[in-house]
């Protein structure tokens, strides 16, 4: 497992790499190149850090109803949310992730808004056939498949935080560190509510100028318990989707990131 400062020490030790290539392409002839560099530099100094948006702002670039097909929005109300100080782990490591599981938004946001996105149940098709008023074993087969799919439904906490200059950036740095160092998994949670979390492990998501997900598999009388973390970045402001589905935590079986969701709030970021 790496822990956060053998990450920082990684990155440091990437930027020394860095700076000792440019130093051995200067040699005696470096005048021209220190003089890119500094114009460079100075350029890069000049640049304004991200300014945070307003909850006002961010209202605007949350999810509303109607914006992914199939599911419903919903804004969270106090009876959703959960503050950091009611959150309890036994590794300090593992705090990023535990906060972003819990909806809790990661780092230092300047504001936070949140959503509850909960997918719609699929309508059963009608095979317009007819019969006596006997059951038939294709009836109990389509009951079963009816009552199936009427909870195979995720829902979705979306926390969508603005950042000062590279708050955002270190969040997901954070983030990344927690589910490197935690992969062997940690008990968390609500204080007096903490679960047992077996495994982390990383999935593929697309959105934003950076993109993360993970399968936390927690573990409930015996019995695995998938639940699924993404984050999509934009600039300074900070997209979290914590989900879970209610089939897979009754049966244990693996189910999909809720990409609908993710594709429709990366695209509203821009």
């Amino acid at each position: 497992m790496r822990s956060t400062a053998a990450r920082r020490t990684a990155l440091a030790a990437s930027a020394a790499c860095l700076a000792l290539l440019a130093t051995a392409c200067g040699g005696s002839e470096s005048g021209g190149k220190d003089e890119d560099k500094a114009k460079a530099e100075k350029s890069a100094s000049a640049e304004p850090a991200a300014k945070a948006m307003t909850s006002a702002e961010l209202e605007k670039l949350a999810l509303a109803d109607g914006d992914v097909e199939g599911h419903t929005v919903e804004k969270a109300g106090p009876e959703d949310t959960v503050s950091a100080k009611d959150v309890s782990v036994d590794k300090k490591e593992c705090e990023p992730l535990v906060h972003a599981q819990l909806g809790v938004a990661p780092g230092d946001p300047a504001a936070t808004v949140l959503r509850k996105v909960v997918q719609e149940p699929e309508k059963p098709e009608e095979d317009g056939s007819q019969n006596d008023g006997e059951l038939t074993d294709e009836d109990f087969e389509n009951f079963e498949e009816a009552i199936k799919g009427a909870f195979d439904l995720t829902a979705t906490a979306v926390s969508l935080s603005s950042y000062e200059g590279d708050g955002a950036e270190k969040a997901v740095a954070d983030l990344r560190a927690a589910a490197d160092a935690c992969s062997g998994g940690f008990n968390g949670g609500i204080k007096g509510d903490e679960q047992k979390v077996t495994g982390v492990k990383a999935e593929k998501v697309t959105g934003g100028e950076e993109a993360h997900a993970w399968t936390l598999t927690a573990e409930h009388e015996g019995d695995p318990v998938p639940f699924k973390l993404a984050v999509v970045r934009q600039g300074g402001t900070l997209a979290v989707f914590s989900s879970y589905n209610l089939a897979s935590a009754g049966s244990g079986e693996d189910f999909d990131l809720p990409t609908a969701v993710i594709d429709a709030q990366a695209k509203k970021l821009g």
